[in-house]
């Protein structure tokens, strides 16, 4: 078996030659995202750049295709379909309508590949569950380097914590890590290149199904992961949960989450470094705990809902703090106090 070093370097290689090729070739003006309302950038920058990401993981996916034909093939088509709509949608938008069909068809084809023996009403609930996981990405890749960022703290921890997940899933964690660190150096900021949906999506599809297959194998506990992906699934849900609560029109594009907010007033760098920090320096440890601790089956069910709690506790204060959910006014400079602060 070839060793992760080796698939870690030959990853980065690749996706670096990939990312320069789609940034040489996305630089049309009719290509580029321009600001808007919902943008925290301020200049029209190209976008694809997930494009990168996703010819990687399939190039990977189908050398090692025979290995994994028993449920392998219908979990790649389901990605490159995802792809292939987010792609439509960056460069011609489609209604919401025609992609959350496409959502469900793609998640349900997932979870049939897996084969996973459990009763309806679970998979129904696993069905939405990723449904969630692929729109999570895409309301959560905003700012520079952020959804790079949560991809290799997830890949490089369930590693660590996994003490090195063996098989296809364990070289697929390395090869996802190896292409968001060339996305991301095109994406570090400020910015060269933006992901687009293209990538975000597959991303969502791509991390939520990994962490339910690592799951159903007993090489990562649930927990372990939910404490990983914290920093994206709690600012997400938290900010619909205020936007419904406080009768906004939550379907529609906003600039309301936690992430948002900090940029605005602290700026992309900042933001993204900060949450780097949390993530390697707050959940890594946690997560590790979640799966490591030597306890019975009740006592450890109750301390990694402990573990759990424990990790989005500075995230929800921050939440809370900064007013997460609450529109945000524009800044003319990164200098703008945050939500709550004074002049």
């Amino acid at each position: 078996m070839v060793s992760s070093t080796i698939i870690l370097l030959v990853s980065v290689a690749v996706g670096l030659a990939l990312q320069w090729l789609v940034y040489a070739l996305v630089q049309r003006p009719q290509w580029l995202a321009e600001p808007d309302e919902r943008s925290s950038h301020t200049r029209p920058t190209p976008t694809m750049g997930g494009l990168g990401i996703v010819g990687v993981v399939v190039g990977y996916m189908m050398l090692v295709g025979e290995e994994t034909a028993s449920f392998g093939w219908p979990f790649i088509l389901a990605l490159i379909g995802l792809a292939a709509i987010g792609l439509w949608d960056d460069l011609k938008s489609l209604s919401a309508r025609i992609r959350i069909v496409v959502h469900f068809v793609a998640a349900f084809v997932v979870l049939w590949s897996f084969a996973l023996d459990l009763p309806l009403a679970m998979l129904v609930i696993l069905t939405i569950a990723l449904v969630w996981f692929i729109n999570l990405f895409n309301f959560m890749d905003g700012i520079d380097g952020y959804a790079a960022i949560q991809t290799l703290v997830f890949c490089l921890g369930a590693q660590w914590v996994g003490n090195d997940i063996p098989g296809w899933s364990g070289e697929l964690l390395w090869v996802l890590a190896g292409s968001s660190l060339a996305f991301l150096a095109f994406n570090w900021p400020p910015a060269k290149i933006f992901m687009g949906d293209v990538g975000s999506g597959f991303l969502g599809l791509l991390i939520g199904a990994l962490v339910l297959y690592l799951w159903a194998h007993g090489f990562l506990p649930l927990i372990s992961s939910l404490i990983l992906l914290a920093g994206f699934w709690f600012d997400a849900t938290y900010t619909l949960c205020m936007r419904v609560l406080t009768r906004q029109k939550f379907t529609q594009a906003h600039r309301s989450h936690l992430y948002q907010h900090l940029a605005q007033g602290r700026g992309h760098l900042w933001t993204s470094v900060v949450f780097m920090i949390y993530g390697l320096c707050w959940l890594l440890p946690l997560a590790w705990l979640a799966a490591s601790w030597p306890y019975s089956w009740l006592e450890g069910y109750a301390i990694q809902v402990l573990l759990l709690s424990l990790s989005i506790v500075p995230i929800g204060i921050a939440c809370w703090r900064f007013d997460a959910g609450s529109a945000l006014v524009l800044a003319s400079s990164s200098t703008r106090p945050l939500p709550g602060e004074k002049e």
